[in-house]
C-alpha cells in the first residue's frame, strides 16, 4: 500500500482527506456512520464570537448537480465550542481544523488568538465573509483587504494559518498572492460560488437570503481550475476542496496541485463517502505504482 501521509504545514495527516467547514457540523451525526479516526483531519462548522441562530428558512435549495445554501453560519459561538466540542473531537485519532469568521478585522483578530490557546491543530479563516466597515463587500474580494486580514489574524496566530478563497473574483491568484504574501501558511479552496433559484410557480425566489453558495459536483471542474492556477501563483500548501466525491476526483484535484483535500456536499447522500473514497484513493495508488500520495500534488503535466 502507498505511503498516505500527508504533512500540511508541518501538521502530520494520516490520509489526505478532512472535511469541509460547514458541512460536517462538529461530527456527531456522521460518527454513527464510521470511525472519524479514520480522517485525516475534520474541518468543523464555520465559528462566529458569538452563537448565531443562521438565516430563516428556506435556506437550502437543490439544483442540478448541487445544493445552494444561505444556512448563514449557524454554530453555537466559540466559546462553546472550545468547551463543549474539542473534548469530543479529541476522542479520535485525527486534526481538528477550526474554522473561523468575522465581519471586522478586530473579530478576525480576537477569534484567531482565542483559538490559537485551544486544543486544535490548524486554523482556517473564512474570508468569504462581509466587512461591515467597507460596505458589505467580502474580505476575500480585494488584495489589500486580504492583506490587511490576514496580517493582523497571523499577527494573533500560534497555530498554522489556512486562509480559505472566494471564488467569486476576477483573478483568484491574484487574491491568492495577496494572502501568500500576508503570511497565510497555506490557502484552502474553493468556497461556494453564488448562486440563485427562483419558484416560477410563486415568481419568487427559493431561498429566503434570494441567494446562496452553489456547492457539490456541479462546482468541480472550476475547483480544479482554481486550484491549478493557485499552484502556478504561490508555493505554501493548497487544501482542495469543492465537488470531490471519489477517489479517482482526490486524484484529480491533487495533480492540480493540492496536497490535501476536503469533502462536503457529498455526505448528505452519502455520510460513508469520505470512507469510500480512501479505499478508491489506495486502490488507483497501487494500481499506477505511485509509493507516497504527496507525489501527486501538482504533477499534472500540461503542453
Amino acid at each position: 500500500m502507498a505511503d498516505l501521509r500527508v504533512n500540511f504545514c508541518g501538521v502530520e495527516l494520516k490520509n489526505p482527506i478532512t472535511t469541509a467547514s460547514g458541512t460536517f457540523g462538529f461530527g456527531h451525526e456522521y460518527g454513527e456512520f464510521f470511525d472519524l479516526s479514520q480522517l485525516g483531519g475534520i474541518g468543523v462548522k464555520g465559528l462566529t464570537p458569538t452563537e448565531r441562530l443562521g438565516n430563516p428558512a428556506p435556506r437550502i435549495a437543490e439544483t442540478p448537480q448541487g445544493i445552494l445554501n444561505c444556512v448563514g453560519l449557524q454554530n453555537p459561538g466559540i466559546d462553546r465550542f472550545i468547551e463543549e466540542q474539542i473534548p469530543f473531537l479529541r476522542q479520535y485519532d485525527t486534526k481538528i481544523i477550526a474554522n473561523v469568521s468575522g465581519n471586522t478585522v478586530e473579530e478576525y483578530e480576537g477569534m484567531v488568538e482565542k483559538i490559537s490557546d485551544a486544543d486544535v491543530d490548524l486554523i482556517e479563516m473564512n474570508i468569504s465573509c462581509p466587512n461591515v466597515k467597507c460596505g458589505g463587500m467580502a474580505f476575500g474580494t480585494q488584495p489589500k483587504m486580504v492583506e490587511e486580514v490576514v496580517s493582523a489574524a497571523k499577527a494573533k496566530a500560534k497555530k498554522p494559518l489556512i486562509v480559505k478563497l472566494s471564488p467569486n473574483v476576477t483573478d483568484i491568484a491574484e487574491i491568492a498572492r495577496a494572502a501568500e504574501s500576508a503570511g497565510a501558511d497555506a490557502l484552502s479552496l474553493i468556497n461556494t460560488l453564488l448562486g440563485m433559484r427562483i419558484d416560477i410557480e410563486k415568481r419568487k425566489p427559493i431561498l429566503s437570503n434570494v441567494m446562496g453558495g452553489l456547492s457539490g459536483p456541479a462546482v468541480f471542474p472550476v475547483a480544479v481550475r482554481m486550484v491549478y492556477q493557485v499552484r502556478k501563483a504561490v508555493s505554501v500548501p493548497i487544501l482542495g476542496m469543492g465537488g470531490i466525491r471519489t477517489g479517482r476526483d482526490i486524484v484529480e484535484m491533487m495533480l492540480a496541485g493540492a496536497d490535501a483535500v476536503a469533502m462536503g456536499t457529498v455526505m448528505f447522500n452519502d455520510p460513508t463517502a469520505p470512507v469510500k473514497a480512501l479505499a478508491e484513493l489506495n486502490e488507483w495508488l497501487d494500481a499506477h505504482g505511485v509509493k507516497s500520495v504527496t507525489e501527486l500534488s501538482g504533477a499534472v503535466e500540461v503542453g
